[in-house]
């Protein structure tokens, strides 16, 4: 059995350069209507609604948060009552060892801290941050997408995409300029 890697590069897409939110918007919309399903928008800040327009429903990183906070206000919780009740017992007036209304601003700021680096490191391993390199990058004036332009682009492995359908469908709503792009896949190896 002989491993083959294959020749040239792979295609990953075709993307679209906008002038305004509206044109991506308007033409991310109806690639959703389309069917197209694997698509991304960039745009040099939040657009009201893309998340919809592109189809991007990923929740994990609520999850995330939240189950950082649970086991952030259980440890600052649990670390007040280990202190306070079982490692060094102080009984002041004769007042219940375990008086929950002092430990609530520090399970309050436990719970705090932990559902923050929840969302800053479950961000960063969700996007896949740092990245280094990603295909869209050699997409022309793409430098553009943090100052005034705007893009779209459709993924070649996207269930409905063909090279030139996808083309000519983008074209009906009049991009600055559209540009396919190609990726190198690494560890791709097929089985002779």
């Amino acid at each position: 059995m002989a491993h083959q890697a294959p020749q040239g590069p792979f295609p990953y897409g075709i993307v679209a350069e906008f002038d305004t939110p509206e044109d991506l918007k308007r033409s991310a919309n109806a690639a959703r209507e389309r069917g197209y399903t694997k698509m991304e928008a960039y745009s040099p800040f939040p657009i009201h609604g893309m998340e919809d327009a592109v189809g991007y429903k990923d929740f994990r990183i609520k999850w995330i948060i939240f189950g950082c906070a649970c086991v952030g206000a259980v440890v600052g919780l649990g670390m007040q009552y280990w202190w306070a009740v079982i490692d060094y017992p102080m009984n002041v007036g004769g007042r219940p060892l375990f008086s929950w209304p002092q430990f609530v601003p520090v399970t309050f700021e436990c719970t705090i801290l932990a559902s923050a680096f929840g969302a800053v490191f479950g961000m960063l391993g969700l996007n896949g941050l740092p990245k280094p390199y990603h295909p869209i990058f050699e997409a022309p004036n793409f430098e553009r997408a943090s100052q005034d332009r705007f893009f779209l682009l459709i993924e070649a492995h996207d269930p409905i995409y063909d090279r030139f359908e996808t083309k000519r469908f983008l074209e009906e709503f009049q991009p600055l300029k559209i540009s396919e792009l190609e990726a190198e896949e690494e560890g791709h190896h097929e089985v002779a």
